[in-house]
């Protein structure tokens, strides 16, 4: 099975950002033109409980999608607390012009008015948001049945119990990089926890992204913009073909690294990247094949066997600088047998 095809189209995607309509300094038009600049072709501006449609801002090779960012706290007045637990989670549309609010609370939607917020199509239980699992899991439920697609984010920076962060159902990917978490505080790489999740038989995607706010110039150390990406391995730049993709979980997360190849025949995995120090092959957190120059060169691809009793493989490509790239988890089931 070729999960990703040589030379088939990739398309690099932010699928976290906030603008000026919430708390970021870059107005929507700006925030668009400097990721086109940049290379990228798909952008979702997510910004804080403001459902947006921003598709008037595509253009034949950039594309946005509709979506926004989500959040729980135990403070009933949406306090934030530096010390204490939160949930954000990112609600990417499935249809462009999808706006629908889950689960609207005035006290959680803090940059839009409240004639503007009930302008927008309501879904689900309005009010008194509670910081519990079971208001969480109908939370996910509910903006899944109103047809987003909904994400984990920064799971380092929300400080959740782990415990509850492996009860959800429902999140289709995990953020494994979040550029503006790790400026913060330089513990957002999730590698670990996506980990748990598969052993606990929880095949959430994972994906990169900046979440950026451009608080910082783009040059600065802190700056929050271009750090970590997702890419989408689409048949088109269109936003069904977008969406379908990221829905088979044909994507894969990177803070530099490109992953170019990747096929799966029977037991025996085969992966073409950029230029890397090392490819690794994950079994769990214990069990691991590498593959690397011994003589301190860099390698381009790699070839695995895997073994029969791996329940699901994922691969890491990491370059000299510290940089990577991580799959989502292939099951055992899924390529088992030979094609």
């Amino acid at each position: 099975m070729n999960y990703i095809i040589k030379d088939a189209p990739q398309y690099k995607a932010n699928l976290h950002s906030h603008s000026t309509i919430s708390d970021g300094k870059l107005a929507p038009e700006a925030l668009a033109a400097a990721y086109r600049e940049h290379g990228y072709s798909v952008l979702v501006i997510t910004d804080h409980e403001a459902p947006w449609d921003h598709s008037a801002l595509a253009t034949p090779d950039f594309l946005l999608l509709t979506g926004y960012e989500a959040y729980i706290r135990p403070s009933a007045e949406g306090v934030f607390d530096p010390y204490g637990p939160e949930i954000h989670l990112n609600l990417l549309a499935k249809e462009p012009h999808n706006t629908t609010f889950i689960c609207y609370d005035s006290a959680f939607c803090k940059y839009l008015s409240s004639a503007q917020a009930a302008a927008y199509p309501q879904a689900g239980q309005q009010g008194s948001r509670k910081y519990t699992r079971e208001y969480i899991q109908y939370f996910i439920d509910t903006a899944r049945a109103n047809g987003y697609l909904v994400t984990y984010n920064h799971p380092c920076w929300s400080m959740e119990d782990i415990a509850d962060i492996l009860a959800y159902e429902g999140c289709f990917s995990l953020e494994i990089f979040n550029t503006s978490s790790q400026r913060i505080s330089g513990h957002e790489a999730n590698g670990a926890l996506y980990d748990m999740l598969l052993r606990r038989n929880k095949f959430w995607y994972c994906h990169g992204s900046d979440d950026n706010h451009n608080k910082h110039p783009f040059k600065d150390l802190l700056s929050d913009s271009f750090g970590a990406w997702t890419m989408i391995l689409a048949k088109e730049l269109t936003y069904p073909a977008i969406i379908e993709a990221l829905e088979s979980g044909s994507f894969y997360a990177s803070t530099g690294p490109a992953i170019t190849a990747l096929e799966i025949c029977g037991q025996k995995a085969h992966l073409e990247c950029s230029p890397a120090a090392r490819v690794v092959m994950h079994q769990s957190l214990k069990r691991t094949k590498s593959c690397y120059d011994v003589g301190g060169g860099l390698i381009t691809s790699a070839d695995f066997e895997i073994p029969t009793d791996a329940a699901y493989v994922y691969f890491s490509v990491f370059s000299t600088n510290g940089q990577e790239a991580h799959t989502r988890a292939y099951r055992q089931e899924e390529f088992s047998v030979l094609e």
